[in-house]
């Protein structure tokens, strides 16, 4: 379980920012500490838990890089045309027989390492054939189509840092050192479950005043990108004496507990009260839209010094998108151990105008689009409404409008955050 205190993301203000939640987050989270051992093929998404130093250069010898004749550069005349006698045929997995001489060159394919004397590659469209022969033109660098040993990565090297969160670009780089495992931070221990006397499992009977379950399913979906291990505790009714004894028993061997609905202010919003009786709810309140009523705070485990975090999100759907990527995130990958890199929005064209309140940060849903200048613009999903889904299934990302943006006109130059950056 992670280590957490009770004051861990104390913040004394009724509404906080996002850039300070995420400094709490930075500066208080620790990770989880326990590691284990996994094979490449089951490393995808796992947060490195130490560093990768390359055992070999990459590649581990020149090579070529194109399919054509290997030469000696200082044979090729600075001008004109240079006929040279082709005394050997290379591919990829062999060797060359023996030295490239003067006057020589050498048939070659890609990736076969490159002969003895040889320092550049000319293309094979670049030549013509006669006979035993091959005829070269002039103007070739020297070097030119040829991969040096290390280029890519030296022996000794540092490969892949610790904290990293494994893409497969990353195990192919781990593969192509020979590494066949890697030392990785455990699996977070997530438990998730919906409340609400409205909310109904899919599939089971609905009254005309129930809607069915979708935030579970969006928040396990969500989860597993990030390697999580889920326990999925079902939906709980609005009934304070319920949900004090769920939470208790869900911080017990999980790392973070995470809910969704029941964090407002209504009469039937009874977690945050309920986190309140159990733990230390820090705060409820961030300055965001959609998902103003979203709350953190810790539940003690059962072993001393020992507790889940806690997130409770807040009820509609596209609410619960945008608090996950943007509150729980930095939160999950802290406790994977993992450094995330500061998102970084796109900047795209405005199809839409927009007025907002200053002091919070809104995220607007957009679809984009190339207009006929080549410029790719942002075009805003026309029903807005926190719990509007297709808002989400419809679009590409979020357009990001800074706290002391108060408003958008077409034509203006704001961020966009993919779907795709913002579950990386």
């Amino acid at each position: 379980m992670a280590q957490l205190t009770d004051d861990c993301f104390a913040f004394a203000g009724p509404l906080m920012p996002i850039a300070e939640m995420e400094r709490l987050i930075e500066t208080r989270i620790s990770a989880v500490a326990e590691t284990e051992d996994a094979a490449l093929r089951d490393a995808l998404g796992r947060v490195l838990a130490r560093d990768v130093v390359a055992g070999l250069d990459l590649p581990p010898f020149d090579n070529s890089a194109v399919d054509g004749f290997a030469v000696r550069h200082r044979d090729v005349a600075p001008s004109g045309e240079t006929r040279l006698t082709i005394v050997d045929r290379v591919q990829a997995g062999a060797a060359a027989a023996r030295p490239l001489g003067a006057g020589e060159a050498i048939r070659i394919f890609t990736g076969a390492p490159m002969p003895a004397g040889a320092d550049a590659v000319f293309m094979q469209e670049d030549v013509r054939l006669d006979g035993d022969a091959v005829v070269v033109p002039a103007g070739l660098a020297l070097g030119a189509n040829r991969r040096l040993a290390g280029e890519d990565i030296a022996n000794g090297a540092l490969a892949l840092p610790a904290g990293r969160r494994l893409a497969a670009r990353d195990l192919a780089l781990a593969a192509a050192i020979g590494v066949t495992r890697l030392t990785v931070r455990r699996r977070l221990r997530v438990a998730i479950f919906s409340t609400g006397d409205e909310v109904v499992e899919p599939g089971a009977p609905r009254s005309a005043s129930a809607i069915y379950d979708a935030n579970r399913y969006l928040l396990a979906g969500l989860l597993q990108t990030f390697g999580a291990a889920i326990t999925d505790l079902g939906i709980l009714p609005d009934a304070p004496d319920r949900l004090g004894p769920a939470l208790r028993a869900a911080a017990a061997g999980h790392d973070l507990v995470l809910t969704s609905g029941g964090v407002s202010t209504g009469e039937a919003d009874h977690v945050r009260t309920a986190v309140e009786a159990i733990g230390k709810l820090v705060f409820w309140r961030v300055a965001i839209k959609p998902g103003r009523p979203v709350a953190m705070g810790v539940i003690p485990g059962e072993k001393p010094g020992t507790a889940a975090a806690f997130a409770g999100l807040p009820g509609n759907p596209a609410a619960v998108f945008v608090t996950f990527v943007r509150v729980v995130r930095p939160l999950l990958l802290r406790l994977a151990g993992a450094e995330p890199a500061p998102l970084a929005p796109l900047p795209v064209r405005a199809a839409f105008a927009y007025r907002k309140r200053s002091g919070r940060r809104e995220y607007v849903r957009v679809a984009l689009r190339t207009a006929d200048d080549g410029a790719v613009e942002a075009v805003k999903y026309a029903q807005d409404g926190a719990g509007v889904i297709t808002s989400l299934t419809e679009t590409a990302g979020l357009v990001e409008l800074p706290e002391d943006t108060t408003t958008v006109e077409p034509g203006s130059t704001v961020g966009f955050l993919s779907y795709a950056a913002l579950a990386d």
